[in-house]
């Protein structure tokens, strides 16, 4: 995955889950879920360089944020019960690989961020209402 991605994550995140009256409290990690299509061993040269992406910029995995790894294995059909996992976690932002993945997320959540990749025609497929202003939580 390429920097702007990981930018894209971790600017949603600190928009998300910034509240001054928290400076006083132990710090909470950030959490992304991260919700796939295919295999995470198919996807292993993406997963680490957005991990390498995120260690550039500061972050580490297990240390300063933690990621929630889902994959339907190549089985779509698992898609909208791992998106609903993520949301019963309660997941910071949602990161999806795929448009499959996309809409499970969008179908399962109204308030999480989402940042999807590897997807096709957004508008076409109705993920977003435009590339400006994608609209609900979907970041393109």
């Amino acid at each position: 995955m390429n920097r702007k991605i990981v930018v894209l994550v971790l600017a949603t995140l600190a928009f998300t889950s910034f509240h001054p009256a928290e400076a006083q409290q132990p710090k909470k990690v950030p959490l992304i879920g991260f919700l796939g299509g295919p295999s995470l061993a198919s996807i292993k040269p993406l997963a680490d360089a957005f991990r390498q992406g995120l260690r550039e910029l500061g972050y580490v995995e297990g240390q300063s944020l933690a990621i929630e790894w889902r994959s339907a294995e190549g089985v779509n059909d698992r898609l909208s019960n791992l998106a609903a996992e993520l949301v019963k976690l309660k997941v910071d932002v949602i990161l999806t690989r795929g448009t499959p993945a996309t809409q499970a997320a969008k179908n399962a959540t109204q308030t999480i961020p989402i940042v999807m990749t590897g997807g096709s025609d957004p508008l076409g497929t109705g993920l977003v209402t435009s590339l400006a202003r994608p609209g609900g939580t979907s970041r393109g």
